[in-house]
C-alpha cells in the first residue's frame, strides 16, 4: 500500500465488485428455489393434504353441488345454533309424547329406588332386580316384559343426562 500525502491511491481505492456465478451455481441455486417454493405451498396446504377423509367425501351427494357441504362442514358448526330452533333428541320426543299420552312411566318406582338415588344406588338395585327377575330365572310369563321395563329405567336413569330429561318430564306431568 502506498500512501500518497496521507490517501489511499485510487487504483487500490476501487474494489472489483463484479459477482461471479457459473453454470453450476446457478442450477443449484434455482434448485434451492424451488424446493423452497415446494416447502412454502405444503406448508399452507398441511391442512389440505392431513384431512382426514369421511365416507362423505367419496359419495356423489346433491349437498355438494348445492355448496352446502361448506356450511354444514365448516370449523364453526360444532359451536354453531340458528336462532329459534331447539336441540331435540330422541330422547326428548319420547318424553313428551309420553306425557302427551299420560304413559310416562315412573321408572323410580320401577327400580324401586327414590329420586334423590345415586348412580352406584341405581346401578345395585338394577343388578339385584335383574338378578331377581330374568326371563330365564323365573318361570313367569310376565318376566320379559317386567325385565324389558327395567332395562329402559335404567338406560334413562344411569345416564346423567337423560336423567335429567326424565326428571324435567316427570315433574312436568
Amino acid at each position: 500500500m502506498q500512501f500518497v500525502s496521507g490517501q489511499v491511491s485510487e487504483s487500490e481505492n476501487e474494489l472489483d465488485m463484479e459477482l461471479i456465478v457459473s453454470d453450476e451455481e446457478k442450477i443449484i441455486l434455482f434448485a434451492a428455489f424451488i424446493i423452497a417454493i415446494i416447502g412454502i405451498f405444503l406448508f399452507l396446504a398441511r391442512d389440505i393434504i392431513m384431512r382426514k377423509k369421511t365416507s362423505y367425501d367419496s359419495e356423489e351427494l346433491e349437498s355438494k353441488k348445492d355448496k352446502t357441504y361448506e356450511k354444514y362442514h365448516s370449523d364453526w358448526s360444532d359451536d354453531y345454533e340458528e336462532l329459534g330452533t331447539r336441540k331435540n333428541t330422541k330422547e326428548d320426543k319420547e318424553f313428551r309424547e309420553a306425557i302427551e299420552n299420560s304413559s310416562l312411566p315412573n321408572y323410580y318406582k320401577i327400580l324401586e329406588t327414590s329420586q334423590d338415588a345415586t348412580q352406584e344406588e341405581i346401578k345395585n338395585q338394577y343388578r339385584k332386580l335383574a338378578k331377581k327377575l330374568h326371563p330365564d330365572k323365573t318361570k313367569d310369563k310376565e318376566a320379559e316384559s317386567i325385565m324389558t321395563q327395567i332395562n329402559k329405567a335404567y338406560e334413562v336413569l344411569s345416564n346423567e343426562e337423560l336423567k335429567e330429561k326424565y326428571d324435567r318430564y316427570f315433574k312436568s306431568n
